[in-house]
């Protein structure tokens, strides 16, 4: 990808990849827990992808054009995914939106997500709407550090976090969750539905596209990718940290015989 070497990047991504949740996400009791943290997740990752949209698109109302259409159009493709993608039902939704819908599916507690949601519409800054939510210290700096980042960083380092952090790395963690919830015959439907597109999405489509935004963004800039490295691996910390607060949260509910 780049002259910068990322082994670092590799080694970070292999051991979130080899984090212990993704096989104890095996009761119903379990997959609220799950999900009650990692919705957060889904809704931050929006933010990240529309300030992406942000810089790379027009969205001012006298528009203007921008300066690369190629990857103007690049961005739009994956806004067009997140925002409004196929609901499996004949219909249209958000992935935001495909997550909540699983949650209630499965009885997981909506409570947290709903009332930071409200928090937002009301005008809330997000950085305070996140320090007011009722939600576990893991989840609260995970979401922390990408509204950083999103708000804050260079586009390089929003492409990076944006690449490594979720769309070359779900795929992967995704297919580790699907086999589990299957084999167990819960009501989780509309969460498998969930991980399957993204699996599809990000693998063939959202991945290939991120990584190539990356790319040109960063360029034969020794500095940006060194940037964009650190990013990375700092963004795969944090998905760690959140795993190790689910796992937490496991140990405080009824041990569960693994298969």
């Amino acid at each position: 990808m780049t002259t910068v070497h990322l082994q670092k990047v590799e080694a970070k991504r292999h051991e979130l990849l080899k984090h212990p949740v993704y096989r104890q996400v095996n009761s119903l009791q379990r997959i609220r827990i799950f999900m009650e943290h990692h919705v957060f997740a889904v809704w931050d990752f929006m933010c990240l992808l529309k300030r992406l949209q942000q810089q790379l698109t027009c969205v001012d109302v006298a528009w203007v054009p921008g300066k690369e259409p190629r990857f103007a159009r690049l961005v739009n493709e994956i806004v067009l995914g997140e925002e409004s993608d196929e609901d499996g039902r004949g219909g249209y939704a958000s992935h935001f939106q495909l997550y909540c819908e699983a949650m209630a599916e499965c009885g997981a507690d909506l409570t947290a997500i709903e009332r930071f949601i409200v928090s937002l519409q009301s005008g809330t800054d997000p950085f305070e709407a996140v320090h007011q939510a009722k939600i576990p210290q893991t989840v609260r700096e995970f979401v922390a550090h990408n509204l950083q980042i999103a708000f804050r960083a260079a586009p390089h380092e929003v492409a990076a976090a944006f690449f490594f952090g979720r769309e070359d790395i779900i795929p992967d963690m995704f297919q580790k969750l699907v086999p589990m919830l299957e084999q167990h015959g819960l009501p989780t439907e509309r969460f498998v539905y969930y991980l399957k597109r993204h699996i599809e999405l990000d693998g063939d489509q959202h991945g290939p596209l991120a990584e190539q935004l990356l790319v040109y963004l960063c360029g034969n800039d020794s500095k940006r990718w060194a940037e964009a490295e650190r990013v990375a691996i700092r963004s795969l910390a944090m998905r760690i940290r959140l795993w190790d607060g689910v796992l937490a949260a496991f140990s405080k509910t009824a041990a569960v015989s693994e298969p």
